[in-house]
């Protein structure tokens, strides 16, 4: 048997309003590194997204290479798979690799070509348990952008590019592997009805239009840990199938989530056991009222004032909080009237989100910092052809708008 912890989509550097993460995410990984000991685990896979974007940090660089050295030391036998996600720089993530991989880490931040051909050697990670007996061979496909895709003459050249990946890799797979050793894949991608957040998740494949189907991975793999959506969710009803979710609330609309680890039990030619390893959440986020509903600024204020709060807590550990207030015209004053409740509870204000009645869209948000970098790229696209046409952009401006993106950060 291998134990296999599968997580993904970190976002470390993520900021919530302009206030840094460092501090959950900090505790996530410590509680992770304990995790690990304590469940005795063989292998950990990070499918993708490790940082919140394609320049990182130094805090954020910092704490991934610090946590994996306390891994590695204080777990010598452990395997740590890190793939590429599309928040990801792929050559950013790959640099260190040579270094990583003295270490006993393997990165992989995206396909590499050599003389044309992709060198598949590097996504061929063999997994193996506490004696060093190779249990499990891992393929691990990192986030697939368009250019990587081979030229397909198809009605879904997309779709049938990734078939086409994943089927040289398992083919490769099982070319490694031997009648005792499990075959796993990794993935970053969206998949066919899958739950994404409001918010925090894109459609990310073509221009953000095309969903993956399941026939996608053959079914002679054992497991499938994918990362992108932040809700931990298996793909339809295929236990074996799954993605993690975050390991933190990466915004309001998220706070809801059950954030978990996934712990994965494999052996050869029997279904895999998973257990979800639930994350203790370091500091709460709070919507007011709790519900995408709005209500009025009293009602929002005297919910606020009666909600229970830890007086004991520091100032860096106090809840975020979103006030969702309805308004039947602008209310010049309104600022002054929630600073002045906030003033007496222990806790972070940031976000006022504001509708007007007859209305359930929020017309107007008010927050403590509104950064542009906290907007994905593509709403900022949205919002400014929005004001320079005054109508949605179409799907196919969508599209291309994304195809540049993806290409542009596959340069990086």
């Amino acid at each position: 048997m291998l134990r296999l912890f599968h997580t993904a989509d970190w976002h470390l550097g993520h900021c919530l309003h302009g206030v840094s993460r460092q501090l959950e995410h900090q505790r996530f990984l410590d509680w992770l590194l304990l995790e690990l000991q304590n469940k005795q685990a063989d292998a950990l896979i990070v499918a993708g997204d490790i940082f919140d974007s394609a320049n990182p940090s130094a805090a954020a660089q910092t704490q991934l290479y610090e946590f994996l050295v306390k891994a590695r030391t204080q777990l010598p036998a452990l395997n740590i798979v890190l793939i590429g996600g599309n928040h990801d720089s792929a050559s950013r993530l790959d640099a260190p690799s040579s270094i990583l991989n003295a270490l006993g880490v393997t990165v992989v931040g995206g396909l590499v070509r050599e003389d044309g051909a992709i060198n598949w050697d590097r996504l061929l990670v063999p997994l193996t348990n506490a004696t060093g007996d190779i249990k499990v061979w891992c393929g691990a496909m990192p986030f697939l952008r368009n250019a990587d895709l081979p030229s397909e003459q198809d009605d879904e050249p997309l779709i049938s590019g990734v078939k086409a990946l994943y089927a040289q890799l398992f083919g490769e797979l099982q070319a490694k592997a031997t009648q005792d050793e499990a075959l796993i894949l990794t993935g970053h991608c969206y998949m066919v009805n899958g739950c994404v957040s409001e918010l925090s998740e894109r459609k990310i494949l073509g221009g953000n239009q095309h969903a993956l189907p399941v026939e996608l991975f053959p079914e002679d793999i054992a497991y499938v840990a994918l990362g992108h959506l932040h809700l931990a969710q298996t793909v339809g009803a295929n236990e074996h199938i799954r993605y993690s979710g975050s390991p933190i609330p990466l915004s309001f609309d998220e706070s809801h989530y059950l954030h978990q680890v996934l712990q994965v039990d494999i052996k050869k030619g029997q279904p895999v056991e998973t257990l979800g390893l639930k994350i203790p959440r370091s500091i709460e986020l709070l919507r007011v009222p709790n519900s995408k509903d709005f209500a009025g600024l009293l009602d929002v204020l005297e919910q606020l004032e009666q909600m229970v709060f830890d007086e004991g807590l520091p100032p860096e550990q106090r809840p975020f909080v979103e006030l969702r207030i309805k308004l039947e015209k602008p209310e010049p004053g309104l600022r002054q009237q929630v600073e002045e409740v906030i003033s007496k509870l222990p806790v972070r204000l940031l976000k006022i989100s504001t509708a007007y009645s007859g209305s359930s869209k929020s017309l107007a948000d008010v927050t403590m910092e509104e950064r542009l970098e906290e907007l994905q790229p593509l709403d900022v696209f949205q919002r400014c052809y929005q004001n320079k046409f005054d109508q949605e952009a179409p799907e196919n401006m969508n599209t291309l708008f994304n195809e540049l993106l993806e290409n542009l950060r596959a340069k990086q």
